[in-house]
């Protein structure tokens, strides 16, 4: 057993206490080694208030795949400005992308799952391996409601395939709690989410999500339910 997956199982009781105060345990466990990956979602937006506001020592980074939405940067920089805090961005291998794209076309991803999955690896996966080299704890906005298959899903675990430390500090908030929390406590948000966009990533493959559809569909919606996963999360 490695040092990390023995250390989450002795901190498997943090899971107890309120975000807010987890969170800072856990930067003061992993001093310098804490890490916060956000796409500017509600949930992402809601840790970064909890960080911001609780000075919580935890390095926060976003991955730009370049292809993002315009609402998108704009709730960057509005939460770097409201928050003065940093927000280290982490992009595409340039020879890896233009050899893709070269090879395949820009929007190559339609056409094959295939496609799909390796343009999500250079402008995804490579990059967050990168931001999470040399730190020893990921803290995510994963929830319990995203999928079924995040309802068992613990709030702290070991990551294997990384060798780090996930916490989730919202897994288990509603979607009304979190909605709640961001109106009023004034924090910036992407006005996708006011327009049916529940799940947002890239733009050319993200939709709104129509009445009585899950969370999901609209991620990817062209292809079978069973390969819409990215490669972030083992659970995702």
């Amino acid at each position: 057993m490695s040092d990390l997956k023995e250390k989450c199982e002795s901190l498997s009781g943090i899971s107890a206490l309120p975000p807010e105060e987890a969170l800072a345990i856990l930067a003061k466990e992993f001093a310098g080694k804490a890490t916060f990956s956000t796409s500017f979602s509600w949930e992402d937006q809601a840790i970064a208030h909890l960080i911001a506001t609780n000075n919580i020592p935890v390095k926060i980074f976003t991955l730009d795949t370049g292809r993002l939405f315009e609402e998108t940067y704009y709730v960057w920089s509005r939460t770097k400005e409201q928050y003065n805090i940093q927000i280290e961005a982490y992009y595409p291998n340039q020879t890896l992308l233009q050899e893709f794209v070269a090879d395949k076309g820009p929007n190559s991803f339609y056409e094959a799952v295939e496609n799909r999955k390796t343009c999500c690896g250079i402008r995804k996966v490579e990059p967050l391996k990168r931001a999470l080299a040399g730190n020893e704890l990921w803290i995510t906005g994963l929830r319990s409601e995203h999928s079924p298959e995040r309802e068992n899903l613990p709030q702290l675990e070991y990551d294997e395939s990384n060798n780090i430390i996930k916490y989730h500090p919202l897994l288990h908030w509603s979607t009304e709690e979190l909605k709640s929390f961001i109106y009023s406590n004034g924090i910036p948000y992407n006005t996708l989410h006011d327009k049916g966009f529940v799940s947002i990533g890239c733009a050319p493959c993200t939709r709104a999500v129509r009445e009585g559809e899950d969370f999901r569909a609209g991620r990817w919606w062209w292809e079978n339910k069973s390969t819409k996963e990215c490669g972030l999360h083992a659970h995702s």
